[in-house]
């Protein structure tokens, strides 16, 4: 009995063992993979923004340029972008370089001189002025002579709106013959309590193409009313056709239906707007339903109109539209040279 304990005791004993060994190897596997083969952290796209403006000494004629052509590059990648209306450039680029490492950003537009600027990875907003190719305007007396004058600057646009008018009415008298007091025998159509030998009596109005019954009335005008049930629907809503069913289980009934004839048609309204005019940049808001834009101008001493247009043409200025989240339309527009808003 002695010798089975014992033999017993040097299995688990041995089992302990190997168990530890086993483990140590694991251990060891485990710190020879992550020493030989390190983990690396998942590429992380850089988002590169930025605005572009016209450069000027005066912060208010600081105004965006849309359509500039931006190019990033840094490391084995570039990206490419164009600025909006606003002026604002996003775009992303997989860098193979580290934080801190540079990262070149070239700026061009027909209109303005190339630019071209060194960043680094890190997180920034840019915020780029470029030269215009042109001069600004001289403010002296006899460039100011050459250039034509514009004032008294409006945005005229039209928007459409749904009006409801009542082009006639109806009144339409119908009369529900019975005799009462003739009890039914199960030869329908009979009382709601089958008693009574009833008559039903149906009609039907047509307000006519393009047009809707409104506020329709149905009235028990002569005979026993109370002896009497109305069948005509929802007669709240607007409808071309107005059905009206009548029971009548007692003596002859006449009814009257009334209802005003409504015609909505689609109207378009002339609105204006006036250009905030900040140096030689006017600005001005529309809202989204907004049609058919037009500036009218006085130039030179003569009234004019200018249609925008799709694709916003004015001989007298470049225009770019921005479309905002809330839908509304925002122009900028920059005079050519030329041209002046008089102070």
């Amino acid at each position: 009995m002695i010798v089975e304990v014992s033999r017993s005791r040097v299995k688990q004993v041995t089992l302990q063992i190997v168990i530890a060994v086993a483990s140590l190897g694991s251990i060891a596997v485990l710190v020879f993979r992550d020493a030989k083969w390190p983990r690396r952290n998942p590429i992380e796209t850089l988002s590169i923004t930025g605005a572009v403006l016209r450069q000027n000494a005066d912060p208010r004629k600081q105004s965006p340029i849309a359509n500039a052509e931006v190019t990033a590059t840094g490391g084995l990648f570039e990206a490419h972008a164009k600025s909006d209306a606003s002026g604002l450039f996003e775009l992303s680029l997989r860098p193979s370089l580290r934080s801190g490492e540079p990262i070149t950003l070239q700026f061009e537009h027909s209109e303005y001189k190339p630019l071209e600027v060194t960043g680094t990875r890190d997180d920034r907003l840019y915020v780029v002025r470029m030269e215009p190719v042109a001069p600004e305007p001289a403010s002296a007396a006899g460039a100011e002579a050459k250039a034509l004058p514009i004032r008294d600057v409006r945005v005229r646009y039209t928007v459409k709106n749904q009006t409801t008018l009542t082009v006639g009415s109806v009144a339409k008298q119908f009369e529900v013959e019975n005799t009462g007091n003739v009890p039914c025998a199960n030869h329908r159509p009979c009382s709601p309590d089958g008693k009574w030998k009833a008559t039903t009596r149906l009609l039907s109005l047509d307000a006519g193409q393009d047009d809707l019954f409104r506020n329709v009335r149905v009235t028990c005008i002569a005979g026993p009313c109370p002896f009497t049930r109305i069948y005509s629907g929802d007669l709240t809503r607007p409808m071309r056709m107005i059905n009206v069913s009548v029971l009548n289980w007692s003596d002859s009934t006449t009814f009257l239906v009334e209802a005003e004839v409504t015609r909505t048609a689609v109207t378009d309204t002339i609105r204006r707007s006036f250009p905030t005019i900040i140096g030689q940049t006017m600005t001005f808001a529309l809202p989204a339903a907004a049609e058919g834009p037009t500036v009218e101008a006085n130039l030179n001493g003569e009234e004019i109109v200018f249609p925008l247009g799709p694709k916003l043409i004015l001989s007298w200025a470049s225009c770019s539209v921005e479309v905002a989240s809330g839908q509304n339309h925002t122009y900028r527009c920059e005079l050519k040279e030329g041209y002046q808003f008089p102070l």
